[in-house]
């Protein structure tokens, strides 16, 4: 539910080395989150052998929330509650990632409280494979059972070898209504993973954010 290509400005990782990832894990599902960017999973979707959501992981004012099942790009720097109703009026799926992390670009609590009370939250990432203190990922359950919400796994990985370190197992699904009914019955798992890229030489073709 949350991995990277080479349209995020902060990894190289190229369709052929997605595809050879898919292969080798059996994922059936990729949600391609571009930062602020959706045309590369767009690009994705008509070339992996497995189905691509189109997402974003877009930098609010306060933190990182991502979007999945998006027909467009939502640009950065809005307000948490501006670019959740942006994603809902896409008819999409409002996905909090790494939520408790202060390591990363998470979204501050107090926004997470009013997106939680406001009714605009569908998920919250409550096991991110790159979060290396697990008390971290505790604490994002916690959020998503108090609050009832879905409970979504990734590797937010910027590596084609990081696919699959964190997944939900979930019943097959037709549209994003079905999808967020779906994670309700899911099942968390996976593990840490958080290695470089191994050196290699490699020519990475030019891409544009957009």
């Amino acid at each position: 539910m949350h991995f990277h290509s080479m349209w995020s400005g902060d990894c190289t990782t190229t369709p052929e080395e997605i595809e050879r990832a898919v292969v080798a894990s059996g994922i059936d599902v990729v949600c391609i989150t571009d930062h602020n960017a959706v045309n590369g999973a767009f690009e994705l979707a008509a070339e992996l052998s497995c189905r691509v959501v189109v997402g974003e992981e877009l930098r609010t004012g306060r933190g990182e929330i991502i979007g999945l099942f998006l027909r467009e790009r939502i640009p950065l720097g809005l307000s948490p509650v501006e670019a959740a109703r942006r994603i809902r009026d896409q008819g999409g799926v409002v996905y909090i990632p790494h939520p408790f992390d202060p390591m990363r670009a998470n979204l501050h609590r107090e926004s997470l409280s009013e997106l939680t009370e406001l009714g605009l939250v569908d998920a919250v990432e409550v096991l991110n494979a790159k979060t290396s203190l697990q008390a971290l990922n505790a604490d994002a359950r916690a959020h998503a059972e108090r609050f009832g919400l879905g409970m979504g796994a990734g590797s937010d990985g910027h590596v084609a070898e990081a696919l699959g370190a964190a997944l939900v197992e979930m019943p097959d699904f037709d549209s994003a209504d079905e999808f967020k009914a779906n994670l309700h019955s899911g099942r968390v798992v996976g593990h840490h993973w958080d290695q470089p890229r191994p050196w290699c030489p490699r020519i990475v073709p030019s891409t544009k954010a957009v």
